[in-house]
């Protein structure tokens, strides 16, 4: 009988971490999904609507790839070098 409130006391403690967990991935995945919908967005105002591949491959980056194709975007003057900066940073 006394290890039925410390068993509830470590079941409330592992649902709590993992609320917390699930909290934090929650973030981050909206944080890369709202980055992706930023730089789709500007990529299409400069270069027109994208393909279907080059939409894709932008999904396909992580954060950090996301922040260095936003900087490096400012840069392109055609829709080729965006081509080859994907190609290189798969």
């Amino acid at each position: 009988m006394r290890l039925a409130p410390l068993y509830q006391q470590d079941r409330e403690q592992a649902k709590q971490e993992g609320r917390q967990e699930g909290k934090q991935e929650g973030r981050q995945e909206g944080n890369q999904e709202g980055k992706q919908e930023i730089i789709l967005e500007l990529l299409g105002y400069k270069f027109g609507e994208l393909n279907s591949s080059l939409v894709k491959q932008v999904q396909a980056l992580s954060e950090e790839k996301l922040v260095a194709l936003g900087k490096s975007m400012l840069n392109f003057s055609e829709i080729a070098l965006l081509e080859a900066w994907l190609m290189e940073n798969r």
